[in-house]
This record gives C-alpha cells, sequence and structure tokens, in this order.
C-alpha cells in the first residue's frame, strides 16, 4: 500500500511500471539499459479513489491521462531504473495529494459605499485633470 493520504492510499497492483529506453546523455548504457520508466495508473477504475479526488485528478492530470481514463508518467530524470522507478512514483503521489485538497469555496462580495465613493471621486478628478488640459476656443 502507498499511503497518500491518512484517509486515502493505493495498492500497488494497481500501479504498472514499465522500463523503456531514454533519450538524452548517459553515453552507450542510454543504447543498452531501458532506464525510462513510465508509470501508468488507471484513475477511472480505481476502487481506492474516492469519487471527488478522482474528478480533481482527471482535471489536474491533463494531458497525461489517456481516453480510456489511464493517468500515464513518464520518468526518465534519472540513469539508473530504481531511482526512475522511485521517482515516478513520487510524482503520482504529489498529484493525488494535490487532487485530495477541496478547492476553497469563492463567495461573492460586494464593495463597501466607502470605496464606491472614494472610487467615483477619484474618477471625478482625473476627468477634472483631462478637463483642464483641453485647449480654450477663441470666441
Amino acid at each position: 500500500m502507498i499511503e497518500i493520504t491518512p484517509a486515502v492510499a493505493i495498492r500497488e497492483d494497481e500501479i504498472e511500471i514499465e522500463f523503456v529506453q531514454a533519450s538524452g546523455p548517459g553515453g552507450q548504457n542510454v543504447n543498452k539499459v531501458a532506464t525510462s520508466a513510465q508509470l501508468r495508473f488507471d484513475v477511472r477504475n480505481s476502487p481506492s479513489l474516492p469519487e471527488d479526488v478522482r474528478a480533481r485528478l482527471s482535471r489536474l492530470a491533463g494531458k497525461r491521462l489517456t481516453a480510456e481514463g489511464v493517468l500515464i508518467i513518464e520518468a526518465k530524470r534519472y540513469r539508473s531504473q530504481e531511482q526512475n522507478r522511485q521517482d515516478a512514483i513520487e510524482r503520482l503521489v504529489e498529484l493525488i495529494r494535490k487532487a485530495t485538497e477541496k478547492p476553497k469555496v469563492r463567495r461573492k462580495t460586494k464593495p463597501s459605499q466607502a470605496a464606491i465613493r472614494k472610487r467615483l471621486e477619484e474618477k471625478h478628478r482625473r476627468g477634472e485633470i483631462k478637463r483642464q488640459r483641453r485647449q480654450i476656443e477663441d470666441l
């Protein structure tokens, strides 16, 4: 079990990790060893996630979520399989942790009478300044 929060934990068998060849630096090693980790997590069918967390996670995942609802995280930061595997899992946990946070409810606010009056006075003052800049026409 991978614990995300005290209330949410996912089973390790829900995560699929596949190793593929990484691009970039690494010399001959990069051509021989599959070090890049590709983590797959089925968000849509995961029994470990509550419905609200699942919806927020789908929104947070963005382009990393496939049409089938599978989250794909690619980790190729390190030159070893184990480090990339850990990195992918940490990134998944961090993403789910963000999804567990409920968004703050926005309450409509209304400007105070004093704020409205101050704004209108300032508009009037600016208008006066602009009016004084105009040229006086000869009659």
